[in-house]
């Protein structure tokens, strides 16, 4: 059974992927590995980051579809 990816835990997995790059101690093909499986997470985290800002932009329309921005909301993703 597939364990469901959030934008936290790929962060997390993200920063201990920056890690291990910088800390030199992984082998060339094991660092190309990690360098992979961390362009797979920030291209999973830029999504999550984008559909939630639409989904704010959806959410501050008012009725005559003028957006407002709410910039507090954003900034505490």
């Amino acid at each position: 059974m597939a364990v469901k990816q959030t934008f936290e835990k790929a962060m997390k997995q993200l920063e201990d992927i920056v890690h291990e790059l910088e800390s030199g101690d992984l082998s060339l093909e094991n660092a190309m590995k990690k360098f992979e499986e961390g362009i797979q997470l920030s291209k999973f985290c830029s999504k999550k980051l984008d559909e939630t800002e639409k989904k704010i932009t959806m959410l501050t329309c008012d009725q005559d579809g003028n957006i407002s921005e709410v910039k507090g909301i954003v900034e505490s993703l």
